[in-house]
């Protein structure tokens, strides 16, 4: 899978990720309806502003849990973050480049 575009809002990239990208500015309530949400949706409501360019969860995702995106980890969920919402800095955390993180788990 080289990347769906969903409803002309976003783009997601590979199977298996929990986030997609905007594709355009999209404002809160706006929805995207689509068949290729992961799960059993069909509509994406965008639950804060999102500007171009940024992430957005379309699966609830725990805090403590991977992040994913092109396929691969790119962070981890700080807090619960649910479908819609935007994923940037404020709950998420890169885990790349993290010998510290490896150095835990040993």
């Amino acid at each position: 899978m080289k990347g769906i575009v969903l409803d002309e809002a976003a783009v997601l990239l590979a199977d298996g990720d929990t986030v997609t990208t905007a594709i355009a500015d999209l404002e809160a309530g706006h929805t995207i309806e689509t068949e290729d949400l992961p799960g059993d949706r069909s509509v994406l409501e965008v639950a804060e502003p999102i500007a171009f360019g940024h992430k957005l969860a379309v699966t609830a995702i725990d805090a403590g849990e991977p992040i994913a995106k092109y396929g691969e980890v790119i962070g981890s969920a700080t807090e619960r973050i649910e479908p819609g919402e935007w994923v940037h800095t404020h709950n998420c955390e890169s885990n790349r480049g993290r010998g510290d993180l490896a150095e835990r788990s040993a």
